[in-house]
């Protein structure tokens, strides 16, 4: 059955000026998270976000005919969603963190669309709001760490696959040594790159593969070996070459040209993994008439045409931006964090203590311009038994997006440091008191290292960063506070196994 669409209305100016008036005024409370997300977009490993937008309006688009179908009904039931997401805006926007504010934008447009539509339209769009969700980087303690595993599992792959060739190839770590060369093995080579493009191509085949669901799950989940085995397949492809091509076969086009290549053979093993599975587990095909999309056939009451009403969900609109409203005036006008100097600058911390001697070392302002502190002091002692310790103290007088403290854990991973058997340890502190601070031993390239560390924050010790960001937003609110500080001490072990990099 054909559905005739007598019920489409023309769209008029006045219809669109409530979507303008929310799409402004969520730019405007969300401005600096948009910002750091456009800019984070321009990162090689998340250029795919920029096409996610479109394919959400090209997914709705697809469903235009059903929403027209179906009649909105405005619901106060969207305040179930607004409410906690305006709730999460704060907890990221005084805790100084990005994912709780994209989780909190998604979670604002998701409520608006529920009050203005209705429950029935909002489950009709329900597959494409979830899959906006991926338009957000994810949060780098869990990219970062991610990234590392990835990495040595590719290379391990990747060396396995070289000796099966007749190449003598070794790693430790991310470094393959061939005899001839050493190849590292860099972030950008890690897979990740591929594993989340791959993925949303995953879920998209599902989405428009008729099968069952069984079927669909295998289908998303195999992207992720697939994307492994063929960024190994990559990674032995330059060891192969290289004895033939020399550095050439590790950078410029031949390095860009095999990722693009490994991501089109990714999505060959996906089509042809549907094919494989239509094959061998065919199903039966139902032979009863379906609508476009669903299969259900819409109930005749809801294929009468609407009625254009004046301004449909008034109350609802005014609500929500009164809401709105009262947040944006909220951040801009109210100083929830009062800037704390320090006392003492760390440029007065001794460099002579017993035994140690120490040697001050400064940061890349590189580093100091993505860090944004407040005074920070880096120190190498060594002490008459040619023993190393390196102390690291870091300061913000005021943390914020962008500028809160950095734990080592999610930073050092991303720089090829292998945290191993983290944990938490007691130290002596002042007097008989003791500290509870963070212990892990790292390694990279061959060298290992004893980590101790801690973030003093407002009289308390913390050892994570879930529990500075809660205590940032508790202190914003309560204190006007939300200084803090890092402090890193590390033991340099002697063993080091120098490795060049690609």
């Amino acid at each position: 059955m054909k559905l005739e669409m007598t019920n489409s209305l023309p769209i008029k100016p006045v219809d669109l000026l409530r979507p303008a008036l929310y799409a402004i005024l969520l730019f405007f409370v969300y401005r600096t998270s948009l910002v750091y997300l456009f800019a984070k977009w321009q990162d090689e490993d998340f250029t795919y976000c920029y096409i996610i937008p479109f394919i959400v309006l090209y997914l709705i688009w697809e469903k235009r005919e059903r929403l027209a179908a179906l009649p909105s009904l405005p619901s106060w039931k969207g305040l179930y969603l607004l409410i906690p997401g305006l709730l999460l805006f704060w907890l990221g926007e005084l805790g100084g963190e990005f994912t709780m504010l994209f989780l909190s934008l998604w979670l604002v447009i998701v409520s608006l669309c529920w009050l203005h539509l209705g429950w029935r339209k909002l489950t009709l769009i329900a597959f494409p709001l979830v899959y906006g969700l991926s338009s957000f980087v994810p949060p780098n303690a869990l990219y970062l760490p991610l990234t590392f595993r990835l990495k040595l599992i590719s290379s391990q792959i990747g060396v396995k696959l070289m000796q099966l060739y007749g190449l003598s190839a070794y790693r430790e770590g991310n470094v393959i040594d061939l005899g001839f060369t050493q190849l590292q093995v860099v972030d950008a080579c890690s897979g990740l790159r591929y594993v989340i493009p791959l993925f949303l191509m995953g879920v998209l085949l599902a989405y428009y593969y008729q099968a069952s669901m069984w079927k669909k799950i295998v289908l998303v989940v195999s992207t992720i070996p697939i994307s492994v085995l063929t960024n190994s397949l990559r990674i032995a492809s330059v060891g192969i070459l290289y004895q033939f091509m020399g550095a050439a076969a590790a950078e410029g086009f031949f390095h860009d040209f095999s990722g693009w290549f490994i991501f089109i053979a990714g999505l060959a093993l996906l089509l042809l993994e549907m094919w494989v599975l239509n094959k061998i587990f065919r199903e039966k095909r139902k032979s009863e008439v379906r609508s476009q999309e669903s299969g259900e056939r819409i109930p005749e009451a809801e294929e009468r045409p609407q009625t254009r009403q004046p301004l449909p969900a008034l109350k609802q609109s005014i609500a929500a931006m009164v809401l709105l409203l009262a947040t944006l005036a909220a951040s801009q006008g109210i100083d929830f964090r009062e800037k704390t100097p320090l006392v003492k600058p760390f440029s007065g911390l001794p460099l002579q203590l017993d035994e140690w001697r120490g040697t001050p070392a400064a940061m890349e302002q590189q580093f100091l311009d993505a860090l944004k502190l407040s005074d920070y002091a880096m120190i190498d002692y060594r002490n008459t038994a040619g023993q190393e310790v390196s102390f690291y103290v870091a300061y913000n007088s005021s943390q914020s997006k962008g500028e809160a403290t950095h734990s080592p854990a999610t930073c050092l991973p991303g720089s090829g440091w292998d945290f191993r058997e983290s944990g938490n340890a007691s130290i002596p502190g002042t007097a008989s008191e003791t500290i509870r601070v963070s212990r892990a031993f790292m390694e990279k390239s061959g060298v290992r290292q004893l980590v101790y560390y801690w973030f003093p924050q407002r009289g308390r010790v913390l050892t994570n960063l879930y529990q500075i960001k809660l205590y940032n937003f508790w202190d914003a609110l309560t204190r006007r506070r939300t200084d803090g500080a890092l402090v890193r001490i590390n033991k340099k072990n002697e063993r080091r196994i120098t490795k060049t990099s690609r």
